[in-house]
């Protein structure tokens, strides 16, 4: 890449990033209500991306050797430590922690 494609290349890139910052505050001002989809996106699409994330991070486990288990541990671990502490920074460095170790040196 030439130094003139890497410029553009940054440029396209910041300015990427600085539309989709800054946009919704232009759409939907502080003073303004927003509509009644967005709304509904807003309490839905949470839920929806976890579930998402969930599902992809499972989806090759029927073809490991551990049928599933140290994902089922973690899991487990990570809905018990979240109830405990209701910290979800813990809960998904935790859940981590516990399944890295678990697949290095347990599994």
């Amino acid at each position: 890449m030439t130094t003139t494609q890497s410029i553009i290349t940054i440029v396209a890139v910041v300015l990427g990033t600085m539309v989709t910052r800054f946009l919704p505050f232009l759409i939907f001002p502080e003073g303004k209500t927003p509509p009644a989809y967005i709304q509904y996106l807003g309490k839905v699409l949470p839920y929806a991306v976890i579930g998402l994330l969930v599902i992809y991070c499972l989806k090759d486990v029927p073809a490991s050797s551990t049928y599933g288990l140290p994902e089922a541990i973690a899991i487990l671990f990570i809905m018990v430590l979240h109830k405990w502490k209701k910290n979800t920074l813990l809960s998904i460095g935790g859940g981590t922690i516990l399944y890295m170790i678990l697949v290095q040196m347990v599994f």
